[in-house]
């Protein structure tokens, strides 16, 4: 993009590729094909494939979206005109969707992100073994002749 809008923009994915690349130790086209021949292989690998296809797609929508600005922009007087604030706002959009996906590459390369170790693992962790069930699971001693409680979402309401 060299006459593009954002002197970065291209950065986002130059750099995330070569976070890849560093993680899985090969090129993308090499990356692409491994996962290609084996897309079960290494569920990592195949995440950050699919992720950076999209990213890349973004990035390309952008890319045109910015250049249809710049042209349009161009030809403007000093008042930018509708269609060209719609463009505008198409570039908002790409931006929007390129950083998303950006963000998703990022999550997927970093092992310590939020979300990433096993829920239950975390759970063990933090509050140490279980001995018994979460929540009691027999119903509770009633007296003889005590009314059942209430239940469900009518519970206590005149239904017109």
């Amino acid at each position: 993009m060299s006459d593009g809008i954002s002197d970065d923009a291209e950065d986002v994915l130059g750099v995330l590729t070569e976070r890849i690349e560093a993680r899985f130790g090969m090129d993308m086209d090499q990356l692409k094909a491994a996962v290609a021949a084996a897309p079960t292989a290494n569920p990592d690998a195949t995440d950050a494939v699919r992720w950076h296809g999209l990213l890349a797609e973004a990035q390309s929508v952008l890319d045109r979206a910015e250049d249809d600005l710049l042209a349009a922009l161009d030809t403007q007087p000093s008042e930018v005109d509708d269609p060209t604030m719609g463009l505008a706002h198409r570039v908002n959009a790409a931006v929007t969707a390129r950083d998303g996906r950006a963000l998703v590459v990022r999550w997927l390369l970093d092992p310590d992100a939020a979300g990433k170790k096993d829920l239950a693992a975390e759970r063990l962790a933090r509050l140490g073994p279980r001995t018994g069930p979460a929540v009691q699971t027999s119903a509770a001693h009633r007296p003889a002749g005590a009314p059942a409680p209430a239940s469900g979402w009518r519970a206590g309401r005149t239904v017109r």
